[in-house]
This record gives C-alpha cells, structure tokens and sequence, in this order.
C-alpha cells in the first residue's frame, strides 16, 4: 500500500480515523474527555480546528495546517513540528492509555490516517455538514443537534471554545444560514467525495 500524502503547511484538511477492524475507540463517556485534552495538547500546536465529530469507532476532523512561521512562533524556537507525526503521537497517546486502561492489545486505530485536501470553499462547506450529520447518519442518535461529542452546538454557542467559530460561522455567511444549511443537508448523496465507507 503506497504511503498517504504529506500534510502540508497552510492548507485544510478533512481527517478522519476509525478503530482497527471496526473497533470502538470510545468506550466509556470519560473517554471522549481525554481524546480531547490529547488533542489539545498534540495538534492544537500545529492546526486550526474548525469542526469535528467523535463517534465510537471513528471520528472526523476538519482542520487547517498552519504556517512554519506560525508553528515557530508557538513553540517559541527554531524549529517547527512534524505535522503527521503530531497526529501519530496523538493516536499513539490514546491507544496506550486505552490498552492499558482496558486489557487490550496491539493497534486500536487503522494506518494510515485518512487525510482528504479541501480546495474551495463548497468543499469546506459540505464538509462542515457532513462531520456534524455523521452520528445521525450511522444510528448513534436520531437527531444529529443532540449529540454530545460534536462541534455543531459549540459553534452555535457563545461560551468559550477552542474552535475557530467565527471563521465557520462568518463561511455560512452568518449563523442563520449555518443553522440552514444543517437542517436542508439531502443526506448520503451528498457525502463528500470517498468517504461512503466510513
């Protein structure tokens, strides 16, 4: 299997993993909470979030690699961090929290990651949608406005939040239209290009 294509500098992405053979990542509540801080800690140093969603077996992430300079600047040296490496070290991190917290063994997430470039903006768009529809889409719940371990009620929000919330929102065209897009969202037939599988 060929490697996956580098992830590069300044250029947005939509990310997404599931568990090794279909396996829940997510167990127990609490484990949502500790991806997250993980999250924070790895990736928030080198890419701006601006949606995702956590289901039991996989997630999905939209997000923007930021500049060298940008990456410089945080780590307050000369030297920037290896993009797919942060993320390896994310998934690293919580598979041995995981195995060690629950008995298991070997790989919890499937490799490579998958990583899709988005290149205009109906792309962003309909990837926004489609990461907040994802948990109504498998089952999870019957309406996706409800589910916990999603950026949708966070970007409506106005308390505090890591995300880049007034770039999405100012995307739509204003939070009406944010609200409006998700409610008219057709459904499998407008799944962004290859993720069907998912």
């Amino acid at each position: 299997m060929p490697s996956p294509p580098a992830l590069h500098h300044e250029m947005y992405y939509h990310i997404y993993n599931r568990g090794n053979n279909r396996e829940d990542l997510f167990v127990e509540e609490r484990n949502y909470t500790y991806f997250l801080n993980l999250y924070a800690r790895y990736i928030e140093p080198v890419a701006e979030t601006f949606a995702y969603c956590l289901l039991r077996n996989h997630f999905h992430l939209l997000v923007r690699i930021k500049s060298e300079g940008e990456i410089v600047e945080i780590r307050k040296d000369s030297k920037a961090f290896g993009v797919s490496r942060q993320f390896s070290n994310l998934f690293n991190a919580y598979a041995k929290s995981i195995n060690n917290t629950y008995g298991r063994t070997g790989s919890l997430f499937q490799h490579p990651f998958g990583r899709v470039p988005i290149t205009c903006s109906s792309h962003f768009t309909q990837v926004v949608v489609y990461i907040h529809h994802n948990p109504q889409k498998h089952g999870f719940t019957t309406d996706f406005r409800d589910w916990k371990h999603s950026s949708y009620n966070s970007l409506l929000s106005t308390g505090a939040t890591r995300l880049k919330r007034d770039t999405v929102i100012d995307w739509f065209g204003g939070r009406d239209s944010f609200i409006q897009w998700h409610d008219n969202w057709p459904g499998e037939s407008e799944d962004p290009k290859g993720l069907q599988d998912l």
